[in-house]
């Protein structure tokens, strides 16, 4: 249930890291009025110390301060080090409140949740599909969720307050513009192995090997870049701790993935060096099939340069 206009869905919340995405639920909680107060911390105090000056929320002293009277608190840390704060984090928690993440792999923590020895609070994984390259607390604006999807992934649980406690997370991230599915956990990692994990692996690995080739210099590939490789040089400037952390942490899945990925890069290979243009024919066209529904289903623009606008002269 979405809440109304400007109608509050919690008294106060706290933020833990105060990076893109904590930086942007912080600002579109406070802009859209679902928060009536929102609390930062981060273990980095520079970076604490600019979100309060942007105007994020209230910067506390410590972690415990953070989430003392937070009826929800949100990890917006790196995926690797979601389970040791949240254990630092629950012994300071009220009863009843919620415990959420915002983690690009979600089997890691709910194992991670479920070992906190606190059953008086609901802990309810989440992830907002959202973000951009950009990282740090000036990276955060507060429409990152309009129309992205936010994946819940809560206990399989039916006592009412804790699906009433689902509801009300579900109600903040529509209320900052998202639009909510709830999933196993095992089945978000699965797909998300397949949208986002690999894509980043395929890119940083291209760049990469574009800087390793002796053939082909450094300078060339900078100065002749086409839209293609731009693109996976966007993708590649993502946080590398970020996406280290995801890589170990959904290791089976990328796997899996990994695994029909190279099938497929091999048939690809051979329909080259066969001359095979009708198999190239086919896995082209069906490509582009799959981008026009993520452009119908509104995921991006049909607009010049992948949806995205062109550089300034």
């Amino acid at each position: 249930m979405a809440p109304n206009p400007g109608s509050k869905v919690f008294n106060q919340i706290a933020i833990i890291g105060v990076g893109l995405i904590g930086g942007s639920i912080a600002r579109g909680a406070l802009e859209k009025g679902i928060a009536g107060e929102v609390v930062l911390f981060d273990g980095n105090a520079e970076a604490l110390k600019r979100a309060g000056e942007i105007g994020f929320g209230r910067p506390a002293g410590s972690l415990a301060e953070a989430v003392a009277n937070a009826d929800a608190v949100f990890m917006c840390v790196p995926v690797g080090a979601i389970g040791v704060v949240s254990g630092a984090s629950v012994v300071a928690m009220k009863a009843g409140a919620i415990l959420t993440d915002v983690g690009s792999v979600k089997g890691n923590v709910a194992r991670d949740f479920r070992a906190l020895g606190r059953t008086d609070i609901h802990v309810i994984p989440g992830h907002p599909i959202a973000g951009t390259e950009k990282s740090g607390p000036d990276a955060g604006f507060a429409s990152l969720f309009e129309n992205r999807w936010c994946i819940l992934t809560p206990e399989a649980r039916d006592d009412a307050d804790y699906v009433a406690a689902t509801d009300r997370l579900a109600a903040f991230w529509t209320g900052l513009g998202s639009k909510v599915e709830r999933m196993d956990a095992a089945r978000h990692d699965l797909v998300l192995a397949v949208t986002s994990h690999i894509p980043h692996l395929i890119a940083y690995n291209m760049v990469a090997t574009a800087y390793d080739m002796e053939a082909v210099t450094e300078g060339e590939v900078v100065k002749f870049s086409a839209a293609g490789f731009r693109d996976f040089t966007r993708i590649a400037a993502s946080d590398p701790t970020m996406w280290r952390d995801v890589f170990l942490n959904n290791k089976e899945a990328v796997l899996e993935v990994l695994g029909r990925f190279e099938e497929d890069l091999t048939a690809l290979r051979k329909a080259i060096r066969n001359a095979d243009g009708q198999k190239l024919f086919d896995t082209f066209t069906e490509s582009r099939r799959i981008r026009r529904e993520i452009i119908d289903a509104g995921q991006d623009t049909a607009s010049a340069n992948f949806g995205r606008d062109k550089p300034k002269p």
